[in-house]
């Protein structure tokens, strides 16, 4: 990785611009002008996303049709008009880098970029229309989220002291999901120990048969992979659907062999069991049914070699 790269893409540089910004907001909230709040806070969350991108590489920041950007970003700077990504590809990018920023956290961010967007751009005066309930807690979710996976916390991101609010807010709402999920699950295991015996077996019998393969159907969202888990209400074969976010190829292969093994992770976005009618959606949801949103798996696809170029 490039370590002398201009200060729009170093990771540091916007990690610590994105403090100074999350430091405005907090202070905007304090003196009561809510809207400036909202509007400090969409600018410091979307800093924050490009410092963890840049972090993992400077390139990842950069909009890659601007060629001299992509120079700057492997060091070489040829250019101080650096172009970089816009908030819906960043939010899009950080879905493949963070494994609890999923498409429900996504859609939150680009909510409320577009909303900032409006707010600059138009005479339009969305934040004035949004309350604080609305946005808050989802907005620490979201921050905290990206800040975990850099290692960091929001104590850490905006000062012990002011993070204490926030931290309450996220604890209140995690206790929120927990106890909804929890009462979901038990509905859901109520009424299919409601059904009579055949019927249970039957649905159980018919789940076994399911390939995850033929399972499109059942998610709302297009997923890279579905897999099956024990469901945790029934106890039927049901399904989870998730993105890939990483895959590393063993070195465990026989020499001269055309196969290679590929060690994929994937994240679970949406659970659906067809027993029950059970149905979670997000990371969030997912773990506090006692499920783990991680999948794991191995894959042999044939070794993918350069074209040959007439060298020879």
């Amino acid at each position: 990785m490039p370590e002398d790269v201009f200060i729009a893409i170093n990771g540091d540089a916007l990690h610590a611009k994105s403090r100074v910004y999350i430091g405005r907001a907090l202070a905007r909230k304090g003196g009561g002008d809510l809207d400036e709040y909202q509007l400090w806070s969409s600018l410091a969350l979307e800093l924050l996303g490009k410092a963890a991108l840049a972090r993992k590489h400077p390139s990842l920041v950069v909009d890659p049709n601007h060629w001299q950007s992509m120079f700057v970003a492997a060091g070489i700077n040829v250019t101080t008009d650096v172009k970089t990504i816009t908030a819906k590809t960043l939010f899009e990018r950080l879905v493949h880098l963070v494994p609890r920023f999923d498409k429900a956290v996504q859609k939150f961010c680009q909510d409320i970029a577009e909303r900032r967007n409006a707010e600059l751009h138009s005479a339009d005066l969305p934040f004035k229309t949004m309350k604080l309930d609305a946005w808050e807690a989802r907005y620490w979710h979201a921050c905290d989220t990206i800040l975990q996976q850099m290692g960091s916390s929001l104590e850490q991101w905006v000062g012990a002291a002011d993070a204490a609010a926030p931290r309450q807010l996220l604890d209140e709402a995690a206790k929120a999901l927990k106890a909804a999920v929890e009462l979901r699950v038990q509905a859901a295991r109520e009424q299919f120990d409601a059904l009579k015996r055949a019927e249970r077996e039957r649905l159980a019998a018919e789940a076994e048969l399911r390939l995850p393969r033929h399972q499109t159907s059942l998610f709302r969202g297009t997923y890279d992979e579905i897999w099956p888990v024990d469901c945790p209400a029934c106890g039927c074969r049901s399904f989870m659907a998730g993105e890939q976010i990483g895959e590393d190829i063993s070195e465990e292969h026989d020499e001269g062999t055309i196969w290679e093994i590929v060690n994929r992770d994937f994240a679970g976005e949406e659970f659906k069991c067809p027993s029950c009618e059970l149905s979670l959606s997000g990371s969030d949801e997912i773990e506090a049914a006692g499920l783990d949103y991680i999948h794991e798996d191995l894959q042999e696809r044939e070794m993918d070699y350069e074209p040959e170029y007439g060298n020879d």
